[in-house]
């Protein structure tokens, strides 16, 4: 339970309501530490408190609500902060991810909350609340997998391998021979690194300042790494793609410095899209004579993901042996190691970290 910005999380009992019309109840197996988390525990974006965070997640039905067609007791799911009310402009113009009436697909004044604590409402993270034992959601944000897949793996499809993953394919449309720039190799960079590497990108270079992670990033595609402490950073990469700069940049740290560091490596007619979750009210200098040459400058959401649809085909991917899920994840705590876990992620350790319940 967070209670206060700067505090660290606390264990508590929560009441899980029973489902309703459209709702599924899901019993949590695995559920992975983002950067996000920590930047609303830190106070960077505001939330309604008590919250119970977490938003990266996959477990079991447990039960379904009147309504639920696509998702049955028993079945494993994954779960995505992409809830969708399936009738707005932007859903059905298939962009679900930008959703503008999400209202529709909570519960309603009048009706007992989903998640209460001796009767008061505790408000649910991100439409998910995935630091818990059980999970009350709507059915919008669940999408069912196979049995095949461990539940540590798919639990990163949720968050990390959605949003870096489709921030190439969806928001970028990374081709054959584009070269990219990947800043940050945390759980989302890595996936984009995958992603640069599925779409056939022909230079793939990661920029992080932890080795371990450089290494790892070499590993899942990256052609060439470069410590991102090295103050001639941009020059470098520079001087790695013949001179001229990248087609593509993907920011998934969130930082103002990065992304201006960014829009530097690129070439004319290049692109940054900004994945990292970055500080409300920040303010970015860019260069005007550089837009004249058409770069562009781009956000993308959760990778522009339609998430009914992309999660199959990314399960596909992994079965295909072309998405590796499992180096993702380099740590393993239980739900009472959450604090050491963020401290942990702070400090740089791992690219993944997962809460396992079982």
């Amino acid at each position: 339970m967070m209670r206060a910005v700067g505090q660290p999380l606390i264990i508590e009992d929560v009441d899980v309501d029973a489902p309703r019309e459209h709702e599924v109840l899901v019993d949590v197996a695995a559920a992975g530490l983002c950067h996000s988390d920590l930047r609303f525990l830190e106070g960077s974006f505001d939330h309604p408190l008590p919250t119970v965070l977490g938003h990266e997640v996959a477990g079991t039905v447990r039960a379904i609500g009147d309504g639920v067609t696509e998702v049955g007791v028993s079945d494993h799911v994954v779960m995505s902060i992409s809830v969708f009310c399936g009738t707005c402009p932007l859903c059905v113009s298939g962009r679900p991810h930008l959703c503008v009436d999400k209202d529709a697909t909570r519960r309603q004044a009048g009706i007992p909350p989903r998640l209460s604590q001796a009767g008061r409402p505790i408000t649910q993270f991100l439409d998910l609340s995935a630091f818990a034992e059980q999970m009350l959601v709507h059915e919008s944000a669940v999408v069912r997998i196979g049995e095949d897949v461990p539940f540590h793996q798919a639990a990163v499809l949720g968050c990390g391998v959605a949003t870096g993953l489709g921030a190439v394919l969806n928001t970028a449309s990374v081709g054959p021979g584009d070269s990219v720039v990947v800043i940050g190799c945390g759980g989302v960079g890595l996936s984009a690194i995958q992603g640069a590497r599925i779409a056939g990108a022909r230079q793939i270079i990661a920029v992080d300042p932890v080795p371990e992670k450089l290494d790892l990033a070499g590993r899942l595609g990256a052609t060439d790494v470069v410590d991102a402490a090295d103050p001639g950073l941009v020059p470098a990469v520079v001087s790695l793609s013949d001179g001229l700069g990248v087609d593509h940049v993907i920011e998934a740290v969130g930082r103002v410095e990065s992304i201006e560091q960014g829009f530097a490596m690129t070439r004319r007619g290049g692109t940054v899209t900004v994945v990292g979750l970055v500080p409300g009210g920040s303010t970015l200098s860019i260069p005007t004579d550089d837009l004249f040459y058409e770069r562009k400058l781009q956000g993308s959401v959760m990778g522009s993901n339609d998430f009914k649809r992309d999660v199959p085909r990314y399960l596909e991917m992994w079965r295909d042996g072309m998405l590796n899920l499992g180096d993702l994840v380099t740590e393993r705590i239980t739900l009472d190691e959450v604090n050491e876990g963020f401290a942990a992620m702070e400090a740089g350790k791992h690219p993944r970290i997962l809460i396992d319940f079982h």
